[in-house]
């Protein structure tokens, strides 16, 4: 054997030089917990497909809230359940629709220890399931108008930021929506207000236990907006086009099957980069964790030190609050 030879393994060999020469640090404050809060509810109500996850009455919202402030987790991403739908999506503007009184109950309970951010779509809010307001006739009927939904998406951003969000999601992906909101934000004085674009978000077959989340009543499917999950350079199109437009932060959705782009997306790009570890991932992680075929924390963590090695300076993630206990006691 020739000498000397070089022994990586001596940098491995106590828990104290593992620390020490460590590349990746995740911190509690770079998760963002996702939340959904639900029209009529007097109790959390479980999400079945989501193991630990809830529908949120307003004030188990605001409890919840607290706990992860405390537990030190950096944000909270608010989703809306409302209890009635139309075409239009008319619950997700209305200053007294539940996704917006959660937000003011947010902002007002916590809004000065951690950052509240508001889901800006309207699939939660319409009867068909949609990211937008369909074209009503001709060859295109029932398709997703890409230029009437932008202007739904301005009257969202304006209530949101009413509402005390900080951080406004674009997840839509309709074409220009970062442009059109960042002029209407701009123009009513709310320059404060950041937004997050969902930049490069996949058509995956990942979001499924999310549907139950949000009660979904989605007809068809969203591949005429979202992504092609085998399309890479695609999503530095995207990514481009947003940060030209104005984003603030851009986002990778899922995260553990595109860690790829994430990884792409944050070598290109100077603003943050965010992924959002989504249903799908949590719930295979726990179906399998349930059965014993996996250590369930040591996989969640796992995951999240994969996602930041990847690229992303934060991860949502419905583990949010686990996570930072787990790191915060080393």
């Amino acid at each position: 054997m020739p000498f000397p030879i070089e022994r990586p393994r001596r940098l491995r060999a106590t828990p104290a030089l593992r620390a020490l020469v460590r590349e990746q640090r995740l911190h509690p404050s770079q998760l963002v917990l996702p939340m959904f809060v639900k029209e009529g509810l007097d109790a959390p109500r479980e999400v079945t497909s989501l193991p630990g996850v809830v529908q949120h009455s307003r004030a188990s919202l605001v409890d919840a809230a607290h706990e992860a402030v405390e537990a030190g987790v950096g944000g909270l991403m608010l989703f809306g359940v409302p209890a009635e739908r139309d075409a239009r999506g008319s619950g997700a503007d209305d200053p007294d629709g539940i996704l917006n009184l959660g937000l003011r109950d947010l902002a007002e309970a916590v809004g000065e220890r951690t950052v509240v951010m508001a889901d800006l779509c309207l699939d939660e809010f319409t009867d068909h399931g949609h990211c937008g307001v369909l074209v009503p006739d001709g060859p295109r009927a029932g398709t997703v108008d890409n230029d009437a939904t932008l202007a739904r998406y301005v009257s969202m951003a304006l209530a949101q930021a009413d509402a005390g969000a900080t951080v406004l999601g674009l997840s839509g992906m309709m074409d220009g929506q970062v442009g059109v909101v960042r002029a209407a934000l701009d123009e009513a004085g709310r320059d404060d207000v950041v937004l997050l674009a969902y930049a490069a978000k996949y058509a995956s077959a990942f979001y499924g236990p999310f549907r139950e989340a949000v009660e979904s009543t989605l007809v068809g499917d969203r591949r005429a907006y979202q992504q092609d999950p085998a399309n890479r350079r695609e999503a530095l199109r995207e990514v481009r086009l947003d940060v030209e437009e104005g984003a603030d932060v851009v986002m990778v959705k899922p995260a553990l099957p595109y860690l790829d782009v994430l990884s792409d997306v944050a070598q290109a790009v100077d603003v943050p980069v965010w992924a959002y570890q989504v249903s799908g991932e949590l719930a295979m992680v726990e179906a399998a964790a349930a059965r014993g075929w996996l250590d369930r924390e040591r996989t969640i963590l796992e995951t999240l030190a994969s996602v930041q090695r990847a690229g992303a300076d934060a991860v949502l993630t419905y583990w949010a609050v686990e996570a930072a206990r787990w790191l915060r006691e080393g």
